[in-house]
C-alpha cells in the first residue's frame, strides 16, 4: 500500500483509539492528557522510518526513525487490546443484561481502559529488550536417515533474517558475529533478509560479517527485503566481504580428510551438497533469479546423497522435497516477532517455526536472529540456531 493512505489509516486508528480510551481514562486518572500526547506522536512519527530522501545519509534523524518504529511496536498492541477492550465490554454488557445485573460501567470502562494502555506499555517495554539483546543459541538436532557416518555431527549455525537498517547497526552485528564464532560451527549460513536499505547506507554496519569463521565457510542466499534494497548491489558487496552468495546452484564441502587409499565413493560418501535458492519471490524482481531448488542441485554429484537448502522462505520446500534435499533451512516469518502476528504467518506459509517434516525431508524454520520494523520481540524470540545433522535414534523396544 502507499504510504500516504496507509497513513490516513493509522491516523484514524490512532483517532478511533484515543476516542474509546481517553474519555474513559479521565474518569480515573489524572494522567490522561499524557496518552493524549502519546497518540499525537505516535500518529506523526509512525511514517517517518519509511520516508527517505534524495542519498545515502538525508534520510530522516536516526531519533526520529527510533521513535517512529517505537511507535509502531506501541500502537500495534493497544490497537489491538482497544479492540479486544471493546468485546470484552460488549460481552459484559450482554451477560449482565441477561442477568439483570447493572454494574458500575463508568467505574469498569475507565479501568479497563487504564489497564489496556498498561498492558500495552508493559508488553512494549518487555518487547523492547527481547528484540534489542543478543540472540541466544537454539540448538537443534536433524535426524536424517542413512546419514554418513562421517556427517554424524556436523553443524552449521544459522543466522536469518537480521534486517540491518535503522535500528540495527555495527555494533548488534558484531555482537551476533562473536556468538557465532565462539560456537566453531563447521559452516555458517545466512537464509536471507540481512538487510534493509543500500549499499552506500550501511556497508560498514555489514562489514563485521567478513569476521565470520567456520571450517567451511560462510553461504548467504537472498531474502525479498534484499531485492527491495537492490540484490545485485548486495550480492556483490556480500562477496567482496568473503562470503559465498548461492544463487540456484550448490557446492559440494568435503567433510573429511582424503589423503590416503580412498575410493571415489568413499571420499563422496563423506561429502555434503549445500545448495542455495534466491528469494521464493525474486523472479518478479530479475526474471534470472527466478526460484528453482531443482536448478540449484543440477549437475551434483549423484554419489554426495546428503543434501541441504538454504532457502529463505518456507514456500520454497515442496519443491525442495521434490528435488530430493533432506533438509531446508528457511526464515522469513521470524516467527511472527510478536503476538497476534504469529496467528496470521500460517495464512502465507506452511510452517511458523521450528522443526517439521515434509515428506522424506525435514524443514527447519529460524525465527530469525534481528527482527524487521518496531524493535519488539514478544512470544517469538530472535536465535542464533545451531543445527546438528543426526542419525535417527533406534526406536525403543
Amino acid at each position: 500500500m502507499p504510504l500516504a493512505p496507509l497513513t490516513l489509516l493509522t491516523t484514524l486508528l490512532h483517532v478511533f483509539i484515543g476516542l474509546r480510551l481517553v474519555p474513559a481514562l479521565a474518569g480515573v486518572t489524572t494522567g490522561w492528557p499524557l496518552v493524549v500526547v502519546l497518540l499525537v506522536v505516535s500518529a506523526f512519527t509512525m511514517p517517518l522510518p519509511f520516508l527517505r530522501r534524495r542519498g545515502p545519509r538525508h534520510g530522516w534523524p536516526a531519533a526520529l526513525q527510533w521513535l517512529g518504529l517505537l511507535s509502531m511496536g506501541w500502537f500495534s498492541s493497544l490497537l489491538l487490546l482497544t479492540l479486544a477492550r471493546d468485546a470484552g465490554l460488549l460481552l459484559a454488557w450482554g451477560g449482565s443484561w441477561a442477568l439483570g445485573a447493572t454494574p458500575d460501567w463508568p467505574r469498569w470502562q475507565g479501568l479497563s481502559a487504564l489497564g489496556a494502555v498498561a498492558l500495552a506499555t508493559a508488553v512494549s517495554v518487555v518487547g523492547f529488550f527481547n528484540a534489542r539483546r543478543t540472540a541466544p543459541v537454539r540448538r537443534v538436532e536433524v535426524p536424517i536417515e542413512g546419514l554418513p557416518s562421517q556427517l554424524r555431527g556436523f553443524t552449521i549455525a544459522q543466522l536469518s533474517d537480521i534486517h540491518v537498517g535503522p535500528t540495527i547497526r555495527q555494533r548488534y552485528i558484531q555482537r551476533i558475529v562473536d556468538t557465532v564464532n565462539g560456537l566453531g560451527a563447521d559452516m555458517v549460513a545466512i537464509t536471507g533478509d540481512l538487510v534493509d536499505g543500500t549499499v552506500p547506507e550501511l556497508r560498514e554496519h555489514i562489514a563485521p560479517l567478513a569476521q565470520l569463521r567456520a571450517r567451511h565457510g560462510t553461504f548467504v542466499v537472498t531474502g525479498n527485503h534484499e531485492y527491495y534494497a537492490g540484490a545485485h548491489a548486495w550480492i556483490d558487496e556480500l562477496r567482496r566481504l568473503g562470503l559465498r552468495v548461492l544463487l540456484n546452484e550448490h557446492v559440494v564441502l568435503q567433510t573429511r580428510n582424503v589423503h590416503g587409499a580412498q575410493t571415489d565413493e568413499e571420499i563422496l560418501e563423506s561429502a555434503l551438497v549445500v545448495a542455495g535458492v534466491t528469494d521464493y519471490t525474486a523472479g518478479h524482481f530479475d526474471a534470472s533469479h527466478a526460484s528453482d531448488p531443482q536448478r540449484a542441485v543440477r549437475d551434483a554429484p549423484p554419489l554426495v546423497h546428503t543434501r541441504v537448502l538454504l532457502a529463505h522462505q518456507p514456500r520454497s520446500a515442496p519443491a525442495a522435497a521434490e528435488a530430493g534435499f533432506q533438509l531446508q533451512l528457511s526464515g522469513h516469518t521470524h516467527g511472527g516477532q510478536f503476538f497476534p502476528w504469529n496467528l496470521f504467518v500460517p495464512l502465507q506459509q506452511p510452517f511458523t517455526a521450528g522443526l517439521h517434516r515434509l515428506h522424506e525431508m525435514w524443514v527447519y524454520v529460524s525465527r530469525g536472529t534481528g527482527y524487521w520494523g518496531p524493535p519488539k520481540r514478544f512470544g517469538a524470540p530472535s536465535e542464533i540456531a545451531l543445527i546438528t545433522l543426526t542419525r535417527p535414534r533406534p526406536a525403543a523396544r
